[in-house]
């Protein structure tokens, strides 16, 4: 058997393999009141039916200006919970387990008017300013992410990822070059996300991992880099953060967009960097959609889990490909009315 599809215990997350299905926003929310739909109901659990083991939610906001867009989902209010329960509900079935990816976008929340942010700083020339959080709307903002883990652990889910990475407003406060504060998150720009992450932890069950998803580098003049995000990693981990899933980019492009020549698991090392570093769990990402290289990262342990976005985007049932093309398929993976289809057994 593949080292792919071992299974793989986190705490009390008790994954079947170790594959993901990272975060990807769908910008499909019909009545852009933040409550998932059919479409989303169908997109996640299709993956489940297709052998992935962990499914994390794209990131929903934990307020309702905290979206990329007023067509993303959230996790703001009680009356979002029922739907998403809908959603973890068919995944357990399937055997997957599911998390859902806490957000907030920040100066990057293109609907909102004004967006928020650390500091009074504009994206890029076409982004709104936006206004700088006061000390009160940082402690709500705090409370916020609190009470959309507790949703979240409601609805089902069986951990949560917290979003610090892309540009989005936690990274944006650990930035250099979007935090320039006189108060103690300027002093400190890494102690907002830390009181995110231990405000979380007040709600999530003991033997519930939290996941954080972090941007290991900036592809931008005067961005920070790994030996920077080692660091903030290490406050994040002591403050209550189980596992990392690393990416990079954000402050200027993401990832592949930022790196020349980005290719297969171009940001393996990065992942590799924090888990050796600090000597935790990480979920590696970034072009591994090839079923090798998928399966290489996890043979030369240099991280727990991998993480396939566009590949689960074009095929669904990426998983069980993969582990057909990697040595065939074990029948009882393989759903009962699918089992006439072209699959190669072992």
């Amino acid at each position: 058997m593949s080292e792919l599809f071992t299974p793989y215990e986190l705490k009390a997350l008790v994954l079947k393999n170790r594959v993901v299905m990272p975060p990807m926003c769908q910008y499909a929310v019909v009545q852009e009141d933040g409550v998932p739909g059919d479409w989303h109901f169908v997109h996640y659990v299709s993956r489940a039916v297709g052998g992935t083991g962990f499914i994390i939610v794209e990131m929903s906001g934990v307020h309702p200006d905290g979206r990329i867009t007023n067509k993303d989902t959230g996790i703001w209010d009680d009356g979002q919970i029922q739907a998403y329960r809908r959603i973890t509900d068919a995944v357990h079935a399937y055997g997957a387990k599911i998390a859902i990816q806490l957000g907030h976008a920040g100066r990057k929340a293109l609907d909102a008017n004004p967006p928020v942010a650390p500091s009074a700083i504009p994206f890029d020339e076409r982004s709104k300013t936006p206004q700088a959080l006061s000390a009160e709307g940082i402690a709500e903002m705090i409370n916020a992410y609190r009470e959309g883990a507790r949703r979240a652990v409601e609805a089902g889910f069986d951990t949560v990822e917290l979003h610090g990475a892309h540009g989005y407003l936690i990274h944006q406060f650990h930035s250099p070059l979007t935090n320039i504060r006189d108060d103690e998150y300027g002093a400190d720009p890494i102690l907002f996300g830390e009181q995110v992450v231990q405000a979380v932890k007040e709600v999530l069950p003991p033997e519930m991992p939290l996941i954080m998803r972090v941007s290991a580098k900036e592809y931008v003049a005067g961005g920070y880099d790994e030996s920077y995000a080692l660091e903030f990693c290490r406050r994040y981990k002591a403050a209550g953060v189980d596992m990392f899933h690393v990416s990079s980019g954000g402050e200027g492009p993401i990832g592949s967009g930022g790196v020349p020549n980005a290719g297969p698991g171009y940001q393996v090392d990065l992942a590799e960097h924090i888990r050796s570093g600090l000597q935790i769990p990480v979920i590696a990402v970034g072009r591994l959609d090839d079923y090798k290289e998928a399966q290489a990262v996890i043979e030369e342990k240099k991280a727990e889990l991998v993480a396939i976005g566009r590949g689960m985007l074009s095929d669904p049932y990426w998983t069980l490909h993969a582990e057909e093309a990697l040595g065939g398929v074990d029948k009882a993976n393989i759903p009962v009315p699918y089992e006439r289809g072209v699959w190669k057994r072992k």
